[in-house]
């Protein structure tokens, strides 16, 4: 019989997804705006998506680098985590993701969530002259560089893709195993590793709970590959990346989202928990703190309501 995620979630975490590409924003002082109302208002974590350029049919959209801005809005805030949704380990090699992970960390006061990933987007690749074949074979053996080093101290690794002779990290990770690790992930191969390396899995994106069956049957499949690997699935974290939509967003705001009034938003954010999600991610429309305080104040109803069902 297959476990069931969180059994018990006595307080949903809900998070911010800045956003980076630089036709959201007009730069780096709105991000900075809207992850300090994040932390002002009561949300749990800040994220920021890892990519280099967006690039189809021969038109090129820039972004802001992830970790730099994940490193300034560690220094501005005290509370909420931060993370990318989620780091490409292809685009760093894995020792030195490590090493800035450890340091990141640090910086924050303990607050990094390490998510990984291995790409998926091919022309930016290409353009900054980073390998596309074997992703997930080279993002396997990046994890056995970067998991022991942040949960040990060191490694010693030679691998077809990747080498680490007899790496430290110094000074070491202010956590005793290092800050969580996040794999967003939903192919066999992928959930095997999730299975055997992540702290927390992440499925997106997604809108109102009760139109989210990819995600049942992503859920499925994590519980299979974890009944696999031997693993209790209580001891993963589920965290869903999500898009909610406020009165005033533009026409092309994402179609599959949650609408709606705060009270109704703060309905479809609970309802997530009843498959098992203790940590939402949300991108909201419009681009602006209005819209963050909103949701923020959507996320204080909905932690009462999934509280309220705790027996």
């Amino acid at each position: 019989m297959h476990g069931t995620f969180a059994a018990s979630i006595d307080r949903m975490k809900i998070g911010l997804m800045l956003p980076l590409s630089e036709d959201e924003t007009n730069g780096f002082a709105d991000i900075r705006d809207m992850a300090l109302t994040a932390e002002e208002h009561g949300l749990d974590s800040v994220w920021g998506a890892d990519h280099l350029i967006f690039r189809e049919d021969g038109e090129t959209m820039g972004i802001h680098e992830c970790w730099t801005v994940l490193t300034a809005i560690a220094a501005i805030t005290s509370r909420v985590e931060i993370g990318p949704m989620v780091l490409a380990l292809p685009f760093r090699n894995p020792a030195l993701v490590a090493k800035m992970a450890a340091e990141l960390d640090e910086v924050s006061g303990g607050r990094l969530i390490l998510g990984l990933g291995c790409g998926w987007h091919q022309p930016e690749f290409d353009a900054f002259d980073y390998p596309f074949d074997h992703r997930v074979s080279r993002f396997e053996e990046g994890l056995q560089i970067v998991v022991p080093l942040l949960r040990t101290g060191r490694v010693s690794f030679e691998g077809q893709y990747h080498t680490a002779r007899d790496v430290e990290l110094r000074p070491a990770p202010v956590r005793p195993n290092g800050p969580p690790i996040l794999i967003a992930g939903k192919q066999p191969r992928m959930l095997k590793l999730v299975a055997e390396h992540a702290d927390q899995w992440n499925a997106a994106w997604y809108g109102h709970p009760d139109e989210a069956d990819e995600l049942r049957t992503r859920l499925a499949n994590l519980r299979a590959a974890l009944d696999e690997a031997g693993r209790d699935p209580a001891t993963l974290e589920i965290t869903v990346g999500i898009f909610v939509v406020f009165e005033g967003a533009e026409a092309d705001a994402p179609e599959r989202a949650i609408r709606g009034s705060i009270d109704e938003v703060a309905s479809a954010l609970a309802g997530y928990a009843q498959l098992g999600a203790s940590h939402l991610i949300a991108h909201v429309f419009p681009r602006t703190p209005d819209a963050v305080r909103q949701l923020a104040e959507a996320a204080a109803l909905a932690r009462d309501r999934v509280a309220g069902d705790v027996v």
